[in-house]
């Protein structure tokens, strides 16, 4: 059998012959489209290079493309596992030629890869051409297609577009036939949507470029653009009618069931599928840095979470099963995509734990849908205000809703759904439009153009000449300026904000003006010098004197390489599982964002801060190579997933293993791909001071430091407030401790005596409204308006009335002060009858509050006043009355 490794290979090694550059698959999330949440195609890492604004060293390329579809424009996630050929991750093979070969190459391309290469019968295959695309349609003819199996389309299904701007143009599909056995016709006819004639390849002659307001021009280059889903032809090629018994999605499948006890093909087939499916998507997410949360990126990975989750309920598992089946991945896919190894821990612990968080609410969600659904008419959809406040108060999205009353025949009234959501989806779609990098802003391509990429020499230097080639004011190109304005040179020793480095500031100065340069950011290429002209004029073609302000340069050094430390001290200490999320290097501090799902310890913190200090006290040479992207991986070099990087890297190292400042090979403490600024020797550094440790965003914690200067002020800083906290306790430093806690114990047990007499008040006939228990359809009923006591008090009261009752209900309401507080508690033994959260729910509106929880033994809640407890009693003794 054909697995998929071999198909994926022969693909591209078909293409390499042909002079192709094999291009990795770039990240999931797309570096050069904010309009697009996850890269849907192989073509959107080359968007820049159809329109022609950008250029590489090779204009064939051949790729195997990671592609998510479950946001967005493209999004196939409500047909998974219900579908042969839906998937939310999939592979893209694809073919890109950008203004090289065209058409007449483009066609005989494909016919010979898929007839001598995959060795696919020729009689199997009809192909689609666009209806006024005769070029196409006699390349076809030429190559031996006969004219019935060459289908002219008038329809957009052979006009592609990404999306409503872009490169776009017609393009010509090969479609597979399994045979007259099954049910379906050929493109174009009334009997299309069958599965007779199967899409295997899709190629796109990009001629086009579609504006906002519709309008297209020709593009300046002609180039092609295919697509081949890897699962689709891999199903062919193994002689399978079913994405799903392909032999990667087959042993993700088998190892659903194995996880589950179940049969694989039995009844549950469909969510082993699903499961298989959102294995793939959430484990890439996951690697590539997206953590499940409440929008964005991150809450449609909670949703594809979700959905597989519930599946595996569905199957009868009991415990979280989707960590169990990572390893699974990683045999059938980690040798293409070793981001799956490296991120496996990360990925295991994000996916148990956010299905632990799931199963705690699942069963009470689905309870209360099947509760919302008993009230309706068999045929009857489910109220949007339901769906809605499944997803508001239990975390159940839509989707997940509708795939579950999917099984049931019903559907969900998505319009008061979607009046419900308003808010929050236009809240998700700021969010997603948000995302990604908009740098290829069309001014700073021209600029490129014009001035050609910048050459930075700061890594040497801090004082560099360099000439004027564009000035930037008000977004437009100037020849010459004062004020505000941004300043492009041939060469330049300032530092662009990147990798987390801040970017330099300084002083440009020429013969006829100085400016203030307070930042520097790249472009395409291009560093842009912000700044403010303070003296007279500057003008393109001028030659400039160029000094970076070399203090606060040396301090962001520091933090930089600080962070360098830092990383591999967090993995020293927690293990290899941590992986930069995001960083910031500034002159006055340093944050280091990293993957982790739980707080680091004092201990742990306290032990990173002596390694890294350890590390400064040795004093090696920070060291630099240039080598190839490869080369420096095999080394181990530790790379920022999902950066760009060239033919060539920079490779830093810091400091030895053993201490000795020198040693063999692999006795490097760290080696990490980095473009950024560093210290020459650790010892510049001075000191390394971590202020704490905090969470950043799900699954990743965040630490702040200081170095150099700012450290030892920062310490100092401390002594200070600890001599005068010793001064004001009249003790010696070294006594302070011990003297806050004697402290602190005598006030913890003033505040309880304190809290005990105001109790022992409250309940001794000092309180207002103060009832003996009342029975209420045979239950002990205590009901009490108090004064004089705090929310906090309620819960011992409660326990302590609870315990004089044996079995009962109580109800205490505390007028505060300024507000009410409320507690309700019940007995264990009742507790299956009546819910102290329900009465809470009850009586809080009639006190003016609203909101509130806790147990069904224990719950809390407040109001604005007691005005109306009577009443509130009321309510309470009404909902105890309708027990049966």
């Amino acid at each position: 059998m054909t697995s998929l490794a071999d198909i994926r290979s022969t693909f591209l090694n078909y293409f390499e012959k042909q002079g192709h550059r094999v291009v990795p698959s770039s990240p999931l999330v797309p570096r050069n489209d904010p309009t697009l949440m996850f890269t849907n195609s192989g073509m959107v890492q080359f968007k820049n290079l159809f329109t022609g604004v950008e250029t590489r060293d090779y204009s064939r390329a051949t790729t195997s493309q990671k592609c998510v579809r479950a946001g967005g424009k493209h999004n196939d996630l409500d047909n998974v596992g219900y579908t042969a050929r839906h998937h939310t991750f999939f592979e893209m093979l694809g073919n890109f030629s950008f203004g090289d070969y065209f058409k007449s190459d483009a066609i005989p391309f494909a016919w010979e890869l898929l007839t001598r290469d995959f060795g696919i019968d020729k009689s199997r295959l009809l192909t689609t051409v666009y209806h006024t695309d005769d070029e196409a349609f006699d390349l076809w003819k030429k190559i031996g297609v006969p004219e019935d199996r060459i289908i002219r389309i008038p329809t957009d299904d052979n006009f592609w577009r990404m999306g409503p701007t872009g490169p776009c143009g017609p393009c010509t599909e090969i479609f597979y036939d399994h045979g007259d056995h099954i049910w379906g016709g050929p493109p174009g006819s009334p009997e299309e949507d069958g599965d007779r004639f199967i899409e295997i390849w899709n190629v796109v002659f990009m001629q086009n470029e579609q504006f906002e307001d519709g309008s297209m021009r020709p593009l300046d280059m002609q180039s092609i653009d295919t697509g081949m889903g890897l699962e689709r032809i891999g199903a062919l090629l193994q002689g399978k009618h079913d994405n799903y018994d392909t032999d990667v999605m087959r042993a993700l499948i088998e190892a659903s069931a194995n996880a589950t006890s179940s049969d694989p093909d039995g009844p549950g087939n469909t969510h082993h599928r699903v499961i298989a499916d959102h294995l793939r998507s959430t484990s890439f997410l996951i690697a590539e840095g997206v953590l499940p949360s409440n929008e964005g990126r991150g809450y449609v990975l909670r949703r594809i979470m979700r959905r597989a989750m519930r599946h595996a309920h569905l199957l009868g598992a009991k415990d979280p099963v989707m960590h169990r089946l990572v390893s699974a991945l990683v045999q059938q896919m980690g040798a293409a995509y070793p981001e799956l190894g490296q991120g496996q821990r990360l990925i295991e612990e994000t996916l148990m734990n956010e299905e632990i968080r799931f199963k705690q609410t699942l069963d009470r969600g689905l309870k209360l849908l099947d509760d919302e659904l008993a009230g309706l008419p068999e045929d009857a959809a489910l109220p949007g205000e339901a769906a809605f406040k499944l997803y508001d108060t239990y975390g159940f999205p839509l989707d997940l809703t509708q795939d579950a009353l999917r099984e049931k025949g019903r559907a969900v009234d998505t319009d008061g759904f979607d009046a419900a959501m308003a808010a929050q989806k236009a809240k998700a779609r700021a969010a997603w439009s948000g995302t990604g990098e908009a740098a290829d802003s069309a001014i700073w391509f021209d600029v490129a153009d014009l001035a050609g990429p910048t050459d930075f020499l700061g890594y040497d230097s801090l004082d560099v000449e360099g000439q004027i080639k564009a000035l930037v004011a008000d977004g437009a190109m100037v020849q010459q300026a004062g004020g505000a304005v941004q300043i492009v040179l041939n060469q330049t020793s300032f530092y662009a904000e990147s990798g987390g480095q801040v970017g330099d500031a300084g002083i440009l100065q020429t013969d006829t003006g100085t400016a203030q340069i307070t930042d520097t950011k790249k472009v395409a290429g291009v560093f842009i010098h912000f700044a403010t002209v303070t003296n007279g004029t500057i003008a393109v073609g001028q030659g400039a004197a160029l000094r970076v302000d070399a203090g606060r340069r040396a301090a962001v050094q520091a933090n930089h390489s600080a962070t360098h430390l830092l990383n591999e001290a967090l993995r020293e200490t927690l293990g290899d599982h941590i992986a930069q999320r995001g960083s910031l290097n500034a002159p006055d501090r340093l944050r280091f964002d990293f993957s982790h799902t739980k707080p680091v310890s004092a201990d742990e913190l306290a032990q990173i801060e002596r390694d890294v200090n350890a590390l400064i006290r040795q004093n090696t040479r920070v060291e630099t190579r240039i080598m190839a992207p490869d080369d420096a991986r095999a080394l181990g070099a530790q790379a920022l997933f999902g950066e760009k990087y060239g033919d060539e890297v920079r490779v830093v190292s810091m400091g030895r293993k053993d201490g000795s400042g020198k040693g063999a090979a692999g006795n490097t403490y760290s080696l990490e791909l980095c473009g950024g600024t560093h210290v020459r020797q650790l010892g510049e550094i001075g000191a390394f001071v971590a202020l704490g440790d905090a969470a950043s965003s799900a699954g990743v914690r965040r630490i702040e430091a200081l170095t150099g200067q700012a450290a030892l002020d920062y310490l100092r800083a401390q002594d200070q407030r600890l001599a005068d906290v010793a001064a004001a306790l009249k003790a010696p430093a070294s006594d302070v401790a011990d003297r806050v806690k004697a402290l602190m114990d005598e006030r913890r047990t003033l505040a309880n005596e304190v809290a005990q007499l105001r109790r022992e008040l409250a309940m001794g006939g000092g309180a207002q409204g103060a009832s003996p228990a009342l029975q209420v359809n045979g239950i002990a009923f205590h009901a009490q308006v108090l004064s004089g006591v705090t929310g906090k008090d309620l819960p011992s009261l409660i326990d302590q009335i609870k315990t004089d009752l044996g079995s009962g209900v109580v109800l205490l309401i505390a007028d505060t002060g300024d507000k009410a507080a409320i507690a309700v508690g019940v007995t264990a033994d009742l507790t299956t009858r009546v819910s102290a959260v329900d009465i809470l729910r009850a009586v809080t509106p009639e006190l003016g509050g609203k909101g509130g929880g806790g147990r069904p033994d224990m719950a809390q809640g407040g109001g604005a006043s007691t005005q109306n407890a009577e009443a509130a009693i009321t309510q309470a003794k009404s909902i105890l009355e309708k027990l049966s």
